[in-house]
C-alpha cells in the first residue's frame, strides 16, 4: 500500500478529499490529470501557492482559484506544476527540415507568406506567433540553427498577456551567440527581440483546454509544440490534435518532441520523414 510523508503540521493541509476536488478541476481547465502517485508533489505546490499568496485554507484558496477573473494565479500554479524551461531553436534538427528539397515541394508555399506558431511551456503557454515574408526552405540559414540559447524564465509578466515586448531572462549561451545577436538585443540584464523581428511576433498565452482561447488563431503553416502533449492524457491529446489541424493551413505542418507521436495521437495528419526528423502534415484537402 503507498503511504504518502505528511507535510509540516504549522502548514496548511490537504486532504484526500481536496486532492481529488483539484485533480478535477485543474484537468478541467489544463488537460493534465495527476494520478494518486503524484498527491505528494501536487500537495506541496498547492501548500506553496497558499502561503504565497495568503490565502487561510485550502477551502479559501481554491474559491479564489476557480474565480479570480484574471486568471493569474491559475497560470502561477500552472507554472509549478510544469517545467519552466525551454530553448532557442529548440531540436535544431527539425529546423533543417526547412531547407530541404523535400519540404519545398511538400509545401508548395514558393515564396508566400509563411505563419509560424510555437507553443512552450506550460500548458497554459506563452506561445509565439512569427507572421513574415519567408522564402520557402530558407527558414533554417537565416536563422541561425545549431545555436541552443538558454532561456530561463520569460517575463510575460512585464505585460498585458498579449504584447510584442516580451523580456527574457539570463541566456546560458551554449554557442557563439550568433543567433542572440541576429534576433536579440539586450535591455539592461535581460533581452529582447530585434527591432527587425519585433514586428513579426507576436506572444500571447493561449490555453488548448478552452475553445474560446484557440478560435481566434488560424492559418498556420507550421506549429511547434514539443513536450507539451506529454502532460496530456489521451483524450486531451485528441481534443489538442483537432485544435491543431483546424488552426493550421491545408498542407501545413506540425512539429512535436522527440518522445512524441502523433501517429499514437490522432489520424487527421500525414507522417512526412525527414533526414534528420519526422514532421507531420494536414492534408491539401480538409476534411
Amino acid at each position: 500500500m503507498t503511504s504518502y510523508a505528511s507535510l509540516p503540521e504549522t502548514g496548511p493541509t490537504i486532504t484526500i478529499e481536496d486532492f481529488l476536488k483539484f485533480k478535477e478541476f485543474f484537468y478541467r481547465r489544463t488537460g493534465i490529470s495527476f494520478e494518486a502517485s503524484k498527491r505528494y508533489f501536487v500537495d506541496k505546490r498547492l501548500v506553496e501557492r497558499i502561503e504565497a499568496t495568503g490565502t487561510a485554507n485550502f477551502r479559501s484558496y481554491f474559491t479564489m482559484l476557480r474565480f479570480q477573473a484574471s486568471g493569474e494565479e491559475l497560470q502561477q500554479l500552472t507554472n509549478l506544476m510544469t517545467v519552466n524551461e525551454t530553448y532557442f531553436l529548440r531540436e535544431e534538427y527539425q529546423f533543417k527540415c526547412w531547407s530541404t528539397p523535400s519540404f519545398r515541394k511538400l509545401s508548395e508555399t514558393g515564396t508566400a507568406r509563411m505563419r509560424f506558431a510555437s507553443g512552450a511551456f506550460p500548458p497554459l503557454p506563452g506561445g509565439a506567433v512569427f507572421d513574415r515574408h519567408v522564402p520557402a526552405g530558407t527558414l533554417g540559414r537565416n536563422y541561425g540553427v545549431g545555436c541552443r540559447d538558454r532561456v530561463v524564465g520569460y517575463r510575460h509578466e512585464h505585460s498585458s498577456p498579449c504584447t510584442r515586448r516580451p523580456l527574457f531572462g539570463s541566456l546560458g549561451t551554449e554557442c557563439s551567440g550568433s543567433l542572440a545577436g541576429k534576433v536579440l538585443q539586450g535591455v539592461g540584464d535581460e533581452y529582447q527581440l530585434s527591432d527587425d523581428l519585433r514586428h513579426a511576433v507576436e506572444f500571447t498565452r493561449v490555453n488548448l483546454s478552452e475553445a474560446a482561447d484557440t478560435l481566434v488563431y488560424r492559418n498556420f503553416d507550421v506549429i511547434f509544440c514539443r513536450n507539451l502533449l506529454i502532460y496530456f492524457d489521451d483524450v486531451s491529446r485528441t481534443t489538442a490534435a483537432e485544435t491543431f489541424y483546424e488552426a493550421m493551413n491545408p498542407g501545413g505542418f506540425i512539429c512535436l518532441g522527440h518522445s512524441e507521436s502523433m501517429s499514437r495521437i490522432s489520424s487527421l495528419f500525414k507522417v512526412r520523414k525527414f533526414p534528420d526528423a519526422i514532421v507531420y502534415q494536414k492534408g491539401l484537402e480538409s476534411r
